[in-house]
């Protein structure tokens, strides 16, 4: 019995050994299970917090970087519109560096002996000093050869725009910069120049001490070469690392977070010597997460915030600029010596381009432009273009006059350093004399017997800089002649391969001859089957005019009144002039009919009236298709020109009667003379066949 008990005692005790081992093989499998898990989800949160980091470092690093190079290529275009004006190279390099305060320096590297009075190396240098002053230099000497330095040697052998390896820069900006450099090319597309700026380094440290997830985290910024540009802790090496990685590709840039191990394991390692503590510790460590998170939300709150914020502001400058711009489609129906549309299809980002147009005296005035960059500052430049266009041409009809004043108002209230490029042109409607004025902008398409393009002027674009001495043009359009006007949303249109749809495609895609409505949409579909499933990031806007010549069915009527005053006898000329514009008349004509006017206006203010009293002379014009009819009308003493006798020019001098020379003048220049005397007013009517 004692034997049966014993070995019952034992069989329990085994049991109980057995249990405790089976409990303990599962509180181990239990354990190993939690800390299995437990890594796994540290190591997951620690790839998501790195990746949050780096995604907001990122787009801190492209906010100091994307206007930068945004300046350098902007600059560049306005270089290559003054390769022959050096002298301005400085007043450029300086407004790089007021709108980036980051900025040590700006530069612009000339190709050997581009200017021959300046040497076989020009680089004019814009450097910030210390105090805030800048020093303007002259650099490149053979200590200084700027040729074989990275900035300039690789984007002037490659046109490309890149960043340049970092490197102490101690010519100009005394520091250690990194350099982004931007080709510029003459009017044949050669490389002529590298315009640089030099970004310091004290920024990207300071951005990459505020990178620390984990306690002992550090990070490294590297060069697309593989060069350290900046590091937050130079002096760790720790053995047992895990490193997270982002190419941040407008720079090439590689940014990395370094996290130690024991620093993401730390809480499960003292989790598995405290078995007793797991739920406390879970509890702290779901705390940690937690906590963790709320910052994280808390951040990417407000960037979508901003983002929301952003979005909300470009829908409403786009519903300004569209709510400005002429919409209906044709403008003037009731008109049959003109056709005209316009369109503006938008990205989806808010652009700055402009179009309008309106009728005055029967002359068309049109403009088209495009504001440097986007979003809502592009949009209300747009808006003051506009009112700016219509307030000055309301009372203006040159179009060189109307661009220069346009210019002088955005000038003085350009604080943002933004500018137009502009197209202005006034089409007489009667005749097809178009004038027209360039600002910066893409030369308009001819549509005539082919398709070319217009000569233009290039000027300067508008609010660059105050008193710019603007040059006017003009030329005829032909009955059925079209002009086409865009912006370069059009030609710099990119497909999946990043080639630009151009100038040539446009020129082959329109067609002579066509009305306006078919070669806008012949345009658009060409442009939107050439990008195909590409993001367009520009607006694509253009003007169509045609002009369908003069209205042959009507006549038309001008007026004007003078003061018995010769010196009124200017508005005269103005006032014929506009009439021969109008008729298409040649010079001759024109010179001829301001004579015989002058004559017979000049013989009324000096007889018609008593000495020192004022009186008042109408001259009337009524144009017809074969025939100029001019009536001069006073209300002073009776005089009939018509009755002085022909003047025998064969005669001398000493021969003839004195007067009657004005009369004869007169009479051989105009087609037909008569006179009336009606309700005490001279009516005396000149008549020339055209």
């Amino acid at each position: 019995m004692a034997k049966a008990k014993d070995t019952i005692r034992q069989i329990a005790s085994f049991q109980g050994i057995m249990m405790v081992l089976v409990a303990a093989v599962l509180l181990a499998a239990t354990s190993i299970i939690q800390s299995y898990y437990a890594r796994r989800g540290l190591l997951m949160q620690a790839e998501q917090q790195a990746s949050r980091e780096l995604t907001i470092s990122q787009l801190r690093i492209e906010d100091i970087t994307d206007p930068v190079e945004a300046v350098v290529d902007n600059t560049a275009w306005m270089v290559e519109m003054n390769l022959s004006n050096p002298d301005s190279l400085h007043f450029m390099l300086r407004k790089i560096l007021d709108n980036n305060p980051i900025l040590a320096d700006a530069a612009i590297g000339f190709a050997a002996n581009y200017y021959p009075d300046k040497g076989y190396w020009y680089e004019p240098v814009v450097a910030r000093r210390d105090n805030g002053e800048y020093e303007e230099m002259v650099l490149g000497s053979p200590s200084h050869d700027y040729f074989n330095l990275d900035w300039y040697s690789g984007t002037a052998k490659t046109g490309e725009r890149k960043w340049s390896e970092p490197y102490y820069d101690e010519s100009a900006g005394r520091t250690t910069v990194i350099t982004y450099s931007s080709p510029v090319r003459d009017t044949e597309g050669n490389i002529v120049a590298v315009i640089s700026a030099d970004l310091t380094l004290e920024w990207l440290a300071e951005l990459l001490q505020d990178v620390q997830p984990y306690p002992n985290t550090y990070s490294t910024l590297v060069s697309q070469n593989g060069q350290l540009l900046v590091t937050s802790s130079a002096d760790r090496t720790p053995q047992d690392v895990i490193e997270y990685t982002r190419l941040i590709e407008s720079t090439g840039w590689i940014m990395s977070i370094v996290i130690p191990r024991n620093e993401i394991f730390r809480t499960v390692n003292r989790l598995s010597e405290f078995l007793g503590l797991l739920q406390l510790l879970g509890l702290g460590l779901l705390a940690f997460i937690a906590v963790r998170s709320v910052k994280d939300q808390s951040k990417l709150e407000k960037v979508r915030s901003k983002k929301d914020k952003l979005d909300n502001e470009l829908r409403i400058a786009r519903e300004i600029q569209m709510a400005m711009l002429p919409k209906t489609f044709p403008p003037f129906p009731e008109r049959n010596d003109v056709d005209l549309t316009a369109t503006i299809v938008p990205a989806k980002e808010v652009g700055g381009d402009i179009y309008d147009f309106f009728i005055r005296n029967d002359k068309l005035f049109f403009c088209i432009g495009d504001v440097s960059g986007k979003g809502v500052p592009a949009a209300l430049v747009m808006a003051v273009t506009r009112s700016l266009f219509r307030t000055v041409s309301a009372h203006e009809k040159s179009p060189m006059r109307i661009v220069s004043s346009m210019n002088e108002s955005m000038s003085e209230m350009n604080d943002s350093n933004m500018f137009v490029t502009f197209f202005c042109g006034v089409l007489n409607l009667n005749s097809g004399h178009l004038r027209y004025c360039n600002a910066g902008h893409n030369a308009p398409l001819v549509l005539a017997d082919k398709v070319e393009r217009l000569s233009v002027v290039p000027n300067l674009p508008l609010g660059v800089m105050p008193e710019m001495q603007y040059e006017e043009q003009d030329c005829y359009l032909a009955e059925g002649n079209s002009l086409f006007m865009y912006t370069d949303g059009i030609t710099e249109a990119e497909n999946a391969s990043r080639e630009q749809f151009g100038e040539s495609r446009a020129m082959e895609t329109l067609g002579v001859g066509l009305d306006v409505t078919e070669n806008q949409e012949r345009i658009l579909s060409s442009v939107k089957a050439f990008v195909g499933e590409a993001e367009r990031s520009d607006d694509l806007t253009m003007l169509i005019v045609r002009y369908l010549g003069a209205d042959k069915s009507k006549e038309s009527r001008r007026s004007l009144v003078l003061r018995n005053d010769i010196q009124q006898i200017p508005h005269l000329a103005e006032f014929i002039l506009s009439i021969a514009d109008e008729k298409h008349l040649g010079n001759s004509v024109a010179t001829n009919l301001n004579l015989a006017l002058e004559e017979a206006v000049t013989n009324v203010m000096l007889y018609a009236y008593p000495k020192d009293t004022e009186g008042i002379i109408e001259i009337e014009a009524l144009i017809k298709d074969n025939s100029l009819i001019f009536k001069v009308m006073d209300s002073g003493k009776p005089f009939d020109p018509t009755s002085v006798p022909e003047v025998d020019v064969t005669k001398d001098l000493a021969d003839r009667p004195i007067g009657g020379l004005g009369i004869h003048l007169v009479r051989k220049i105009m087609d037909e003379v008569r006179y009336s005397r009606e309700d005490g007013r001279n009516i005396f009517t000149m008549i020339k066949n055209i």
